[in-house]
């Protein structure tokens, strides 16, 4: 018997690969998490991936439709919505570091300031507590 002879899966087992690739493309997964890769098909029809893979027209036909699937649209976006949010998080982030060394650089003034007002004061309490008037008395 050739490879062209021989049947790919049995008809109950393509029948279980095309019902599960219409739940994964209308958005109706029963056993994955609904993302349309061919891990979630084999899984949510309930075969394993080798019985998959002798599949070649339900393959060939996944192929063909996993561009147009509103599920696959709904991935997409949600792809583009993380990326989006990956470059937000990015810029607070450094946005954050920029104003933690504004913090830093001005914790470094006030401590230089706090020192400098201690020994001004420290110099007018050891002076003399004399006052002299500037002007010649007449």
């Amino acid at each position: 018997m050739t490879s062209a002879e021989r049947p790919s899966v049995s008809p109950r087992t393509e029948r279980a690969l095309r019902d599960a690739m219409e739940r994964l493309f209308a958005g109706r997964p029963a056993r994955t998490d609904g993302k349309l890769t061919k891990n979630n098909l084999w899984r949510e029809a309930g075969v394993s991936r080798a019985t998959m893979n002798r599949a070649t027209n339900v393959l060939a036909d996944w192929d063909n439709r996993i561009g147009h699937s509103p599920a696959h649209a709904q991935d997409r976006k949600q792809a583009e919505t993380i990326t989006a949010l990956r470059q937000h998080l990015r810029q607070a982030q450094t946005d954050r570091d920029r104003l933690q060394d504004q913090v830093d650089a001005a914790a470094t003034v006030i401590a230089a300031l706090y020192a400098e007002n201690a020994a001004l004061r420290e110099q007018i309490s050891s002076q003399s507590a004399t006052v002299v008037s500037l002007t010649p008395r007449r």
